[in-house]
């Protein structure tokens, strides 16, 4: 199978290559993200954002094209990509000594068909350790993660203490969960996005 996946994160086009007989295609989309979040749940809103994503391919490309969005959720807050050093260490405070929710939307576009999905993991951090969070934050390894923070970051192994669910997720895509979508993908029905 050929498939476009519609990202620039260098995690996702890495898990997408774990694919079995699926040919892949990077071609980033250039959409802005501008979903209001207060309108949905945060695994409706992250689906919306991986629509976006692959509609914005599809439209130039056509071909099956895979859109994904990854966002961390604690307490109900999404929290985005970290701007700022300030942001950085605001967001890891917060998720520190907590579990929070880790959901990747999932959005599969055809000519014939568009199917949508949502997995969530779930990740706990140890207490505030200032030298290892104050490192990581001084690596520039925040600034283009959701959350402000990679599962995979050697730096951070001590500060993750326990994740619940598919890790690839929580690294930026679902690979298992995305190859059961792409072999439903020749059935007749699916959802299409809203």
């Amino acid at each position: 199978m050929n498939l476009i996946l519609a990202s620039a994160s260098p995690r996702r086009k890495e898990l997408v290559r774990k694919l079995e007989n699926v040919h892949v295609k990077i071609i980033p989309s250039g959409e802005e993200e501008n979903i209001d979040p207060s309108s949905r749940t945060p695994d409706e809103y992250a689906v919306a954002l991986a629509c976006l994503k692959a509609k914005s391919v599809f439209a130039e490309h056509g071909g099956v094209v895979l859109g994904a969005d990854t966002i961390v959720v604690l307490d109900g807050e999404i929290l985005g990509k970290p701007k700022t050093i300030a942001e950085a260490d605001e967001m890891l405070k917060k998720l520190c000594g907590k579990t929070h929710e880790v959901i990747t939307g999932i959005c599969i576009m055809s000519d014939e068909k568009t199917i949508t999905d949502s997995e969530i993991s779930r990740v706990t951090f140890a207490q505030y350790n200032a030298p290892i969070i104050e490192a990581y934050i001084m690596s520039g390894a925040p600034f283009d993660k959701a959350g402000g923070y990679g599962v995979q970051d050697i730096a951070l192994t001590h500060m993750i203490t326990k994740v619940e669910g598919d890790i690839d997720n929580v690294i930026g895509l679902p690979v298992k969960k995305v190859g059961e979508l792409l072999k439903q993908f020749g059935d007749k029905d699916g959802t299409h996005c809203n």
